[in-house]
């Protein structure tokens, strides 16, 4: 993991004593609440549907085993005992009081952790692959990049106020675990034929209520001039994008209207900020500033490679379906990495109470170096474990709850908290996820029912990616009451989902109480139709959508009238 530098800790720490000084002149009236509403998002506080919601940054999902105690400690004395893993591989709290807000900022400063740029119009978390540094189909760890990224952006003074919100996201591998067409710049590490480093660069993708896949922009980008080319994209998009029109302000917006347009700016902006900007070299990544960053993220000293061993035959059918679906290759022989499910009954997924922090974190100091990874499927990701471990980790892991044998399941669902919290959604969306999981507690058909993607969204802001899943769950208001769209074929474009591109609506929305057999009847026309080791997704798109219409709109019963 990146290890702070002295810099680095005073700069948080005097952040978290400026918002201090921010919240105690609010809370005693001399600083108006339009005046500090821009002030607390900037560190990551929204004022949600009941209560204050943080979003603490996770950059690039790593964390240690110290940091997660700490964010338990803040669950268990600061809020209602839980906390959210988010999509953007964050964690959110969503009931602490205002008047706690300093003193949180100050347990998270002493961990190293922070709110800042995790709300706004700024650039956000950069995301990436909760595998990287130890997938097994990696080429390029992409973490010290990200790193880079992270500090170029954090409190960069050009693009504090956006026209809109900015995401980026990282993959370095063969798989896109890290959805990079679905964002706003989407970066594929590589390596040409000559063996050197380069960035595949896609601009302009994104959710909401016009879901439109990342265009390529630049095939191969050289590796230390990646910060000019995003320096080159913000800057034309802070230029020329619409500030009139919330719903049209996204860069995707910008890139859809303008295309190649945008494209020449693009390259245009970059040449001059070679050729003219003031320090412009400086911003070239020095091969030794690079190296220093990298040495972050050197292989632990603890983990040394090993003879890989060998499945019993006679494992319990648990244990067996765990080592399938939860325990994943790796790049060291004799390690693996291993997925702890946050999908299980009786929580939303994503959530985890203090407890299991604290448990997961334990986990993570005795089998994983004590790093833990939050996935972009709101897991969490124990590194670094050797294979002769995986016995007593699964025991342990059973233990706390985490070793549901369901991950890429229709269970291992993504969900966000939906109108239970949010005050922008238009409909819950953890009670469905909760019938969807009751519905299908039987994990011998969970099984048999092979790879899906389940993900829900309680409005068209899309943070449950909806618009992904090979099932997608949408959330929508009509006349205040809760109704739900149903799209399919989503891709987030990882190998099993294929290219990245969007779900299509199968038709009027459904009522609350029909979305559990809408569900059931879909996934039964699947097995109905599906040929010998066919995944969900390959039937959708061999069939078409119609066979699935008619058995969702054979379960209409409230709406039948609609």
């Amino acid at each position: 993991m990146y290890a702070y530098t002295d810099f680095d800790r005073q700069f948080v720490h005097a952040r978290a004593a400026q918002f201090r000084d921010q919240l105690q002149r609010h809370l005693a009236g001399e600083l108006p609440d339009e005046d500090f509403r821009a002030l607390r998002l900037q560190n990551g506080w929204y004022v949600q549907r009941h209560a204050p919601m943080l979003r603490v940054a996770v950059p690039y999902g790593a964390l240690s085993a110290k940091q997660l105690h700490t964010l338990a400690d803040i669950a268990r004395v600061h809020d209602r005992d839980y906390g959210h893993f988010t999509t953007r591989q964050n964690l959110q709290y969503n009931w602490i009081p205002l008047t706690q807000a300093a003193d949180v900022m100050d347990k998270l400063a002493a961990v190293d952790m922070h709110g800042i740029q995790t709300s706004g119009n700024c650039i956000r978390n950069i995301t990436s692959d909760a595998l990287a540094g130890v997938a097994a189909d990696e080429l390029v760890d992409p973490r010290p990049y990200c790193e880079v990224m992270r500090q170029w952006s954090t409190l960069h003074p050009e693009f504090a106020f956006l026209p809109r919100k900015f995401k980026i996201a990282v993959s370095g591998a063969a798989e896109d675990r890290a959805a990079i067409g679905w964002h706003d710049v989407g970066l594929q590490l590589k390596k040409n034929a000559a063996g050197d480093i380069g960035f595949q660069v896609l601009v302009g993708g994104g959710m909401g209520r016009t879901p439109i896949i990342g265009t390529e922009i630049r095939s191969f980008l050289p590796w230390d001039q990646i910060l000019c080319y995003l320096e080159a994209i913000v800057r034309v998009y802070n230029r020329y994008g619409r500030r009139d029109n919330a719903y049209k302000a996204r860069i995707k917006i910008l890139v859809k209207a303008e295309g190649q347009k945008y494209f020449d700016a693009v390259e245009a902006e970059f040449s001059r900020i070679l050729a003219e900007d003031v320090g412009a070299g400086l911003q070239l990544i020095p091969q030794a500033e690079f190296d220093r960053i990298a040495a972050s993220f050197a292989r632990p000293a603890g983990v040394v490679p090993a003879a890989d061993l060998p499945t019993p035959a006679d494992a319990p059918q648990p244990y067996q379906r765990w080592l399938q679906r939860n325990v994943h290759a790796h790049q060291v022989p004799g390690y693996k990495a291993v997925t702890l499910s946050l999908k299980r009954a009786g929580l939303p997924p994503g959530d985890a109470t203090a407890d299991q922090m604290d448990a997961a974190a334990a986990l993570s100091e005795r089998y994983s170096q004590g790093e833990l990874r939050v996935s972009h499927d709101q897991n969490l990701v124990l590194p670094w474990v050797r294979q002769a471990d995986l016995p007593a980790l699964f025991e342990a892991a059973r233990a706390a709850g985490f070793a549901t044998p369901n991950i890429g399941l229709l269970t291992d669902m993504i969900n966000c908290p939906g109108g239970d919290f949010c005050a922008l959604a238009n409909a819950r969306s953890i009670p469905v996820a909760a019938a969807i999981t009751e519905r299908f507690a039987d994990l011998d058909e969970v099984y048999d029912i092979g790879d899906i993607d389940l993900h829900i969204s309680g409005c068209i802001n899309s943070c449950g990616h909806h618009h992904s899943g090979h099932i997608g769950i949408l959330g929508v208001d009509k006349d205040g009451s809760e109704w739900y769209q149903v799209s399919l074929g989503g891709s987030d474009g990882s190998t099993i989902s294929g290219a990245a591109t969007a779900g299509k609506v199968i038709g009027p929305s459904f009522a609350a109480e029909e979305v559990p057999d809408v569900i059931e009847a879909v996934i039964e026309t699947f097995r109905a139709q599906r040929q010998a080791g066919e995944r969900f997704i390959d039937t959708v798109r061999r069939i078409g959508l119609p066979p699935f219409k008619a058995a969702a709109d054979a379960q209409r019963h409230l709406t039948a009238s609609h």
